[in-house]
């Protein structure tokens, strides 16, 4: 077996033997090269998916950087960095599951729509990969990790699953000194989008989203609606009432709209046609 490469000094005549380094390289908490990425591939909040994937050896790059860090550095970081770092790894996995696959083409037989992350068998639950010194799915990261751990609601207005009815990505990785903020403004921007939330008369029709995960908002909105409601609608419609447009976030302070849930379209967020 090969032995590592010792170095001797000498300090005032005594002989000192010094071991290789094993240090890890600092991480880049300011995301540098997959704010590259997303500045480049990234046309209002879609992705152009047949650029990047002629250009993955810069997609490559990025998940080989997130892929390194290991446990013993992820331990040492703030319950902020590990928020962002958790973030920016399952979109960016996402992505490199989608360049992997692509184009998708499903078959007639299989999940509408054909050009889906559907159509891509284990995309959430059997591809694995390293990320914080572990293996680890897109599910895991997301049901395991992301939710109960941080217990942060507004992330569902943050990760995206490559589909056109997730929240847009943004143009900018998630920051630990920024994260509050970047996490607020994505929240408004999603619920200004018709196919998030629309108001028709005095029902409120809301992504499926907050139907799947309603209980995730019910410890941080519910107690800001006083209406007789039961909690997760409270919930819903306090996070509307906060963050929501100002005409439609009026209403839903009253607590009696009803609660109605959009079709989630499942189409891939794809700038180029396939």
């Amino acid at each position: 077996m090969l032995r590592p490469q010792l170095t001797a000094i000498v300090f005032g005549g005594a002989l000192a033997i010094i071991a290789p380094s094993t240090a890890q390289p600092k991480f880049d908490h300011d995301y540098s090269t997959y704010a590259h990425i997303l500045s480049q591939f990234l046309v209002n909040g879609r992705v152009d998916y047949g650029n990047l994937v002629d250009n993955r050896d810069r997609l490559d790059s990025v998940v080989e950087e997130f892929s390194t860090v290991s446990r013993l550095t992820f331990s040492t970081w703030s319950r902020k960095e590990r928020l962002a770092y958790w973030i920016n790894v399952y979109n960016l996995y996402t992505l490199r599951v989608i360049v992997d696959h692509y184009p998708i083409q499903g078959s007639r037989l299989s999940l509408y729509p054909l050009n889906s992350i559907q159509q891509i068998d284990g995309a959430w639950d059997t591809i694995t990969w390293k990320a914080g010194g572990r293996i680890v799915t897109l599910d895991e990261i997301e049901h395991d990790i992301l939710r109960p751990t941080f217990g942060e609601p507004l992330l569902h207005f943050a990760i995206n699953c490559a589909a056109v009815s997730c929240p847009p990505l943004r143009n900018e990785p998630y920051r630990a000194d920024t994260i509050e903020t970047q996490l607020a403004d994505s929240t408004r921007g999603t619920l200004a989008k018709t196919n998030w939330l629309r108001l028709d008369g005095d029902t409120l029709y809301l992504t499926a989203i907050l139907d799947w995960f309603g209980e995730d908002f019910v410890s941080r909105f519910a107690h800001t609606i006083s209406a007789n409601r039961s909690e997760r609608d409270r919930a819903l419609l306090g996070l509307v009432a906060t963050h929501g447009p100002s005409e439609i976030a009026s209403l839903a302070h009253t607590g009696t709209p009803r609660i109605r849930f959009l079709k989630y379209d499942w189409t891939l967020n794809d700038t180029s046609g396939h």
